[in-house]
């Protein structure tokens, strides 16, 4: 139990990070999902769904269905 303890102290300052990282990638993948469903693109949602990127695959698909300005 004390190892647990020690690892916990250790690595404390990861916490930040991954609440960090956990709001990233929701909210990337909330927006991204949300676009896709307007669109009907039910593969790039399932896609979205499933694999999880820290909001890598979300961004790329936003960069990629972005509409041109004056189009």
């Amino acid at each position: 139990m004390e190892e647990f303890h020690q690892l916990i102290e250790a690595h404390f300052w990861l916490l930040p990070i991954i609440i960090f990282l956990f709001v990233w990638d929701t909210v990337w993948k909330i927006i991204a999902m949300w676009k896709s469903a307007r669109n009907n693109q039910l593969a790039w949602y399932i896609l979205i769904i499933i694999l999880n990127t820290v909001g890598i695959l979300p961004i790329i698909y936003l960069w990629l269905q972005r509409k041109k300005k004056g189009a």
